[in-house]
Order: structure tokens, then C-alpha cells, then sequence
């Protein structure tokens, strides 16, 4: 008796599948997970760490408000992002407080006054906020508690067009994150 080739295909697949297919687990027994292995007291791989920090927790709103209150902007001259000496003071004290505050990490935003283009008032602003962070960063503090935007002219402190409106807007401000 002659099969066709399509039986012979089929009866093959049948096969292989029966192989493949576990039979019959219930009677099988599974193998345990292995034991985890614990070294002997004394040794380094069973002592803890005692030199890891506490994860670093945000701070409370209550914290943001005082820090929010303590902290102090630097402010800069007319098309500059030097830093003046009342603005190393103000960073200087800036510095003290995070100094004594270590889960406080802050944003430095560069702003501008309204005089000149979008784009160079970003570019002065990045500028202000790097001078300001390059600063507490030479006092000691982690350049990872502190982030910089630019805002440029776009968020004026004073809405005025006059120097004094001008004076207060250009500066380095500090906010919690």
C-alpha cells in the first residue's frame, strides 16, 4: 500500500511534536531551585556594608519653602555673566546652606533682561547659571545637586523697561527640585 507524501509529512510532524512535548508531568518531579549559598561568618561576603549612605529622599515642602526663602539669587551686569562680588557672596552663602542642607539639590535658572534676541539672551542665561554652579561646585558642592536651565529673557522677576526692572532681571536664580 502506497501512502502519499503529505501522510508521510503529517505522520513525521506527529512524531517530532510527541518528542518535543513533555508527557506525563505530574508524575515527574521537579528539581529545586538551588540553596543560596552563604559564606562563612567572618569572611568579607557575609559582613554588610557599613559604608553605604541612605538613598538620597526628596526634600519635604516644608523644607522647599525654607530653602526657597534661604537662598539667594546672583546678580549680573548689563551683557556679562562674570561674577560680581555681592554674586560670590550670595553663592557663598547659597553654598553654606546646601552645605548643611545635603539632600537639598537645587536648579539654577539663567535669566536676562528684555534687551537683545531670543537666542543670545538664552546663551547669556546658560552662561549666568554655569558661572553660578561652577562657583558652589569650586566651594565643594556635588555637581550632581545642581541642574541649570537658561530662560533668557522670557520670565522677567520685574515687568518693567527701565534699568532698576533691567537690574533684577538679570540673575541666577535658585529653586529647589
Amino acid at each position: 500500500m502506497r501512502r502519499s507524501p503529505w501522510t508521510l509529512i503529517f505522520l513525521l510532524a506527529a512524531a517530532l511534536l510527541m518528542l518535543a512535548v513533555p508527557q506525563g508531568c505530574s508524575s515527574r518531579r521537579k528539581s529545586a531551585p538551588p540553596a543560596e549559598v552563604t559564606p562563612p561568618p567572618g569572611t568579607p561576603e557575609s559582613t554588610p556594608e557599613t559604608t553605604e549612605e541612605e538613598p538620597p529622599r526628596p526634600p519635604s515642602s516644608t523644607e522647599d519653602e525654607n530653602a526657597q526663602a534661604r537662598l539667594q539669587d546672583a546678580f549680573f551686569d548689563y551683557d556679562d555673566a562674570s561674577l560680581r562680588d555681592d554674586a560670590k557672596q550670595a553663592l557663598e552663602a547659597d553654598a553654606k546652606y546646601m552645605e548643611s542642607h545635603t539632600r537639598l539639590n537645587v536648579i539654577i535658572e539663567g535669566h536676562c533682561d528684555e534687551r537683545g534676541s531670543v537666542e543670545y539672551n538664552l546663551a547669556l542665561g546658560e552662561k549666568r547659571a554655569r558661572a553660578a554652579k561652577d562657583y558652589l561646585v569650586s566651594y565643594g558642592i556635588k555637581g550632581t545637586r545642581v541642574t541649570t536651565i537658561s530662560y533668557g529673557k522670557e520670565r522677567p522677576f520685574d515687568q518693567g523697561h527701565n534699568e532698576e526692572a533691567w537690574a533684577k532681571n538679570r540673575r541666577a536664580h535658585f529653586a529647589p527640585k
